[in-house]
Protein backbone atom coordinates (compact mmCIF):
# COMPACT_ATOMS: atom_id res chain seq x y z
CA UNK A 1 0.00 0.00 0.00
CA UNK A 2 1.23 3.49 -0.86
CA UNK A 3 2.17 5.78 1.99
CA UNK A 4 -0.19 8.75 2.40
CA UNK A 5 1.57 12.01 3.24
CA UNK A 6 -0.09 15.22 4.39
CA UNK A 7 1.40 18.20 2.55
CA UNK A 8 1.19 21.98 2.71
CA UNK A 9 1.53 24.20 -0.35
CA UNK A 10 1.80 27.99 -0.43
CA UNK A 11 0.11 29.76 -3.36
CA UNK A 12 0.92 33.22 -4.63
CA UNK A 13 0.42 35.54 -7.60
CA UNK A 14 1.33 39.16 -8.26
CA UNK A 15 0.91 39.51 -12.01
CA UNK A 16 -2.50 40.50 -13.19
CA UNK A 17 -5.07 43.23 -12.91
CA UNK A 18 -8.81 43.32 -12.25
CA UNK A 19 -8.86 39.98 -10.49
CA UNK A 20 -6.35 38.09 -12.62
CA UNK A 21 -4.30 37.25 -9.51
CA UNK A 22 -7.35 35.52 -8.04
CA UNK A 23 -7.96 33.70 -11.34
CA UNK A 24 -4.43 32.25 -11.17
CA UNK A 25 -4.97 31.07 -7.59
CA UNK A 26 -8.45 29.72 -8.38
CA UNK A 27 -6.93 27.74 -11.26
CA UNK A 28 -4.27 26.31 -8.93
CA UNK A 29 -6.85 25.36 -6.28
CA UNK A 30 -8.97 23.59 -8.90
CA UNK A 31 -5.94 21.68 -10.20
CA UNK A 32 -4.85 20.73 -6.68
CA UNK A 33 -8.19 18.97 -6.18
CA UNK A 34 -7.00 16.55 -8.86
CA UNK A 35 -3.55 16.08 -7.29
CA UNK A 36 -4.40 15.85 -3.60
CA UNK A 37 -7.04 14.06 -1.54
CA UNK A 38 -8.83 15.71 1.40
CA UNK A 39 -7.88 19.16 0.11
CA UNK A 40 -8.44 22.27 2.22
CA UNK A 41 -7.74 25.72 0.78
CA UNK A 42 -7.46 28.99 2.70
CA UNK A 43 -9.04 32.26 1.68
CA UNK A 44 -6.90 34.57 -0.46
CA UNK A 45 -4.84 37.24 1.35
CA UNK A 46 -3.80 40.52 -0.32
CA UNK A 47 -0.21 41.16 0.85
CA UNK A 48 2.75 43.45 0.38
CA UNK A 49 5.69 41.99 -1.58
CA UNK A 50 8.43 40.73 0.76
CA UNK A 51 12.06 40.28 -0.22
CA UNK A 52 11.52 40.80 -3.96
CA UNK A 53 12.02 44.53 -4.40
CA UNK A 54 9.44 46.94 -5.80
CA UNK A 55 6.68 44.78 -7.27
CA UNK A 56 2.89 44.66 -7.41
CA UNK A 57 1.01 43.37 -4.36
CA UNK A 58 0.56 39.63 -3.98
CA UNK A 59 -2.46 37.49 -3.46
CA UNK A 60 -1.46 34.55 -1.27
CA UNK A 61 -3.09 31.44 0.09
CA UNK A 62 -2.36 27.94 1.28
CA UNK A 63 -3.57 24.44 0.57
CA UNK A 64 -3.26 21.25 2.59
CA UNK A 65 -4.02 17.78 1.30
CA UNK A 66 -2.83 14.19 1.07
CA UNK A 67 -0.69 12.50 -1.57
CA UNK A 68 0.94 9.16 -2.27
CA UNK A 69 3.54 10.77 -4.52
CA UNK A 70 7.10 11.53 -3.48
CA UNK A 71 8.11 15.09 -2.67
CA UNK A 72 10.01 15.28 -5.97
CA UNK A 73 7.03 14.00 -7.99
CA UNK A 74 4.70 16.49 -6.33
CA UNK A 75 7.15 19.35 -6.89
CA UNK A 76 7.34 18.47 -10.60
CA UNK A 77 3.55 18.62 -10.84
CA UNK A 78 3.48 21.99 -9.07
CA UNK A 79 6.13 23.37 -11.44
CA UNK A 80 4.08 22.12 -14.41
CA UNK A 81 1.02 24.01 -13.10
CA UNK A 82 3.10 27.18 -12.76
CA UNK A 83 4.35 26.75 -16.33
CA UNK A 84 0.82 26.15 -17.60
CA UNK A 85 -0.17 29.53 -16.10
CA UNK A 86 2.71 31.32 -17.86
CA UNK A 87 5.22 31.46 -15.01
CA UNK A 88 8.58 32.74 -16.17
CA UNK A 89 11.79 32.89 -14.15
CA UNK A 90 13.98 35.55 -15.79
CA UNK A 91 15.68 36.26 -12.43
CA UNK A 92 15.36 35.24 -8.77
CA UNK A 93 12.36 36.89 -7.16
CA UNK A 94 10.80 37.94 -10.49
CA UNK A 95 7.08 38.79 -10.55
CA UNK A 96 4.98 35.69 -11.08
CA UNK A 97 1.62 34.68 -12.48
CA UNK A 98 1.57 31.68 -10.18
CA UNK A 99 3.93 30.52 -7.45
CA UNK A 100 3.38 27.13 -5.81
CA UNK A 101 5.82 26.30 -3.01
CA UNK A 102 5.94 22.90 -1.35
CA UNK A 103 6.14 24.07 2.27
CA UNK A 104 5.71 20.84 4.24
CA UNK A 105 5.78 17.19 3.19
CA UNK A 106 4.58 15.25 6.23
CA UNK A 107 7.36 14.90 8.76
CA UNK A 108 10.04 14.62 6.08
CA UNK A 109 13.11 16.83 5.82
CA UNK A 110 14.43 16.87 2.25
CA UNK A 111 17.55 18.67 1.08
CA UNK A 112 18.28 17.81 -2.55
CA UNK A 113 19.27 19.90 -5.56
CA UNK A 114 16.18 21.95 -6.43
CA UNK A 115 14.11 20.64 -3.51
CA UNK A 116 14.23 21.75 0.11
CA UNK A 117 11.40 20.76 2.42
CA UNK A 118 10.34 22.25 4.73
CA UNK A 119 10.57 25.40 2.64
CA UNK A 120 13.64 27.18 4.05
CA UNK A 121 12.01 30.56 4.70
CA UNK A 122 8.39 29.74 5.50
CA UNK A 123 8.81 30.28 9.26
CA UNK A 124 9.54 34.01 8.72
CA UNK A 125 6.76 34.62 6.21
CA UNK A 126 3.45 35.86 7.55
CA UNK A 127 2.02 35.56 4.01
CA UNK A 128 2.60 31.80 4.25
CA UNK A 129 1.83 31.19 7.92
CA UNK A 130 -1.44 33.18 8.15
CA UNK A 131 -3.28 31.31 5.38
CA UNK A 132 -1.76 28.00 6.50
CA UNK A 133 -2.92 28.61 10.08
CA UNK A 134 -6.49 29.08 8.79
CA UNK A 135 -6.65 25.51 7.55
CA UNK A 136 -3.94 23.58 9.47
CA UNK A 137 -2.97 25.38 12.70
CA UNK A 138 -1.87 22.11 14.35
CA UNK A 139 0.34 20.96 11.47
CA UNK A 140 3.90 20.43 12.73
CA UNK A 141 7.14 21.81 11.31
CA UNK A 142 9.46 18.76 11.51
CA UNK A 143 12.55 20.95 11.96
CA UNK A 144 11.37 22.90 15.02
CA UNK A 145 8.65 20.54 16.28
CA UNK A 146 6.33 23.56 16.55
CA UNK A 147 2.83 23.98 15.19
CA UNK A 148 1.94 26.41 12.44
CA UNK A 149 -0.13 28.39 15.00
CA UNK A 150 2.89 28.68 17.32
CA UNK A 151 5.19 29.76 14.47
CA UNK A 152 2.67 32.43 13.46
CA UNK A 153 2.34 33.64 17.07
CA UNK A 154 6.14 34.07 17.20
CA UNK A 155 6.22 36.53 14.30
CA UNK A 156 6.82 40.10 15.42
CA UNK A 157 6.22 41.92 12.14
Amino acid sequence: MDRITRVAIALGSNIGHRGDRAAHLDFAAAQLTRLLKALSVSRWHDTEPVGVGAQPRFLNGAAVGETTESARELLERLLALEHERGRERPFAGAPRTLDLDLVLFGDEIVNEPGLRVPHPRFRERRFVLEPLAEIAPAMIDPVTGRTIAALLADLTF
